[in-house]
């Protein structure tokens, strides 16, 4: 995503946990590395305004922080729980709210949250990713709703299963099932999801709002 938004020619602000790790994909791209645990407000209102006073308002936010935690709701921790929510839906909800009185005053902003279709569709195994997710989606409702006057829209894109870090973890025989039942015949890429964000950051998607654009290979 990052690297789609550099070759539009983007100031791009990557963020991460570690300045390392944000700064490996932000060197990559000319961008700039910001470290910030995205679940703590201190931390999130602080840089967004570092942010802001070193590279002008942010015009666009892409909420993609995930983690997952993945056990049977019987086996499941509190801490388990409590670390999936935290990062992947109250992270969201702390970065909009961040960007959210700079992009009014500016009457512009760009605000899409990567959910996935598990928030759609529940899995067994993943009781809270999938409850993150969910709430992810109804998070990018609201905010359009609210901000909508401003010239703000809030988008989601809700990724199937990607070739990512992430996934690299499930079985081969998983990977095959999901590649018979997908139309597209495949795993999507990276570069399928970098597009969609794309696309909703847009100008062409100046009167798309509250929308969850679901992009899993049919």
């Amino acid at each position: 995503i990052s690297q789609a938004f550099a070759a539009e020619g983007a100031q791009v602000a990557c963020i991460a946990t570690s300045l390392a790790n944000a700064s490996s994909t932000a060197d990559a791209i000319g961008g700039r590395a910001f470290a910030c645990d995205v679940s703590d407000t201190e931390q999130v209102e602080a840089t967004i305004a570092k942010i802001t006073e070193e590279m002008g308002v942010p015009s666009v936010l892409v909420n993609n922080a995930g983690v997952t935690r993945d056990t049977l709701m019987l086996r499941m921790k509190d801490e388990d729980w409590d670390t999936v929510i935290d990062i992947n839906l109250k992270g969201a909800f702390l970065t909009c709210r961040a960007v959210a009185k700079a992009m009014m005053k500016a009457r512009y902003g760009r605000i899409v949250n990567i959910t996935s279709v598990v928030g759609l569709g529940g899995a067994a195994g993943q009781a809270n990713y999938a409850a993150a997710k969910a709430g992810l989606i109804g998070l990018t409702k609201t905010v359009a709703r609210e901000f909508g006057s401003r010239n703000i829209t809030c988008n989601a894109v809700a990724p199937g299963f990607i070739e990512t870090d992430m996934t690299e973890k499930l079985s081969d025989e998983f990977k095959e099932q999901v590649v018979k039942t997908a139309p597209a015949g495949r795993l999507g890429t990276p570069e399928d999801i970098a597009a969609a964000v794309l696309f909703l950051a847009s100008a062409e998607a100046a009167y798309i709002t509250g929308q969850v654009l679901v992009v899993d290979g049919g």
